[in-house]
């Protein structure tokens, strides 16, 4: 693994990791984490992948794990989830200058399988495996979470936010610290029900319609955050893209746990990582001329 420093379209500074493989025959992955999610989470998983013959990327959005501030250093940092975006172009950026001519591959985690329907540069990505990731509106979160969502967006979040100049989740036990645009916009985006596109508006959701490369999605059965609506919603955003939702259930694996984070757990390296690796291996588009 090699730590890095790459630069957003506005020359933000991010934190990113190269796992390198023996031979990067297969082309590049860049894993695209849940919000609150640092890079470190990936890493066992990027590094298994790296084994396998891809070229692996990771990074942490700006305002969150090693890029910029943390804690309450974030007190008036300015950063929305279209930065976000910028971020994760700089990745596929970085990764695809290193290896121009071969296929690149988003893996998204929650979140990060719903930005890349924003992306400037999705001519540069051949697929997209999306793993527990769903719409985000809430009255399509799994019933659990559903229950306390409206304390936490009509109350708790907006409260916080003011209060402290960013969203304090480390101490709230929620999500992760954010930057106060990111929480707020994705507040909006979570009681829209067309999630991002409704929030946006048109501008949006022909960049969502513009995708072409395959989404195929991962629908955890046992997810705590997710559900098999809200998955198929966020699918439906890209509305041009070639797809297909597929259902994981624990059983499947012959374990009893899964849930929302568990896919990139170690525990799964001998069973559903194998899988995982398949489904990208499986993805196909025609590059961009």
């Amino acid at each position: 693994m090699r730590a890095e420093t790459i630069s957003a379209a506005d020359g933000t500074a991010l934190s990113a990791r190269t796992y390198e493989p023996d031979s990067p025959d297969r082309g590049s992955v860049v894993i695209g984490g849940a919000m609150g999610v640092r890079q470190d989470y990936y890493a066992p998983f990027a590094q298994w992948l790296a084994g396998q013959g891809w070229r692996v990327v990771t990074f942490d959005y700006r305002g969150s794990g090693d890029s910029g501030p943390s804690g309450s250093a974030l007190r008036g940092f300015k950063a929305d989830l279209f930065d976000w975006t910028r971020d994760y172009e700089a990745a596929i950026d970085h990764a695809h200058g290193a290896l121009p001519d071969r296929p690149l591959y988003l893996l998204g985690h929650s979140l990060g399988a719903q930005l890349p329907g924003l992306l400037d540069n999705q001519h540069k990505v051949s697929g997209m495996l999306s793993v527990a990731a769903g719409s985000g509106y809430w009255r399509e979160n799994a019933p659990q979470l559903k229950r306390v969502v409206p304390y936490f967006w009509f109350v708790l979040v907006p409260l916080a936010t003011r209060l402290f100049g960013y969203f304090p989740g480390r101490k709230l036990r929620k999500v992760g610290d954010l930057p106060a645009g990111v929480i707020m916009q994705w507040r909006k985006w979570c009681l829209n029900p067309r999630y991002s596109v409704g929030a946006e508006g048109e501008a949006v959701r022909q960049r969502y319609a513009n995708a072409r490369f395959p989404v195929h999605a991962l629908s955890i059965t046992d997810d705590e955050l997710m559900t098999l609506r809200g998955t198929h919603s966020l699918v439906n955003l890209y509305e041009n893209a070639p797809s297909e939702v597929e259902r994981v259930a624990p059983s499947d694996l012959g374990v009893r746990r899964l849930g929302h984070f568990g896919p990139f757990r170690s525990e799964h390296e001998a069973k559903l990582w194998p899988r995982m690796a398949g489904w990208l291996g499986a993805l196909s588009a025609p590059r961009a001329a």
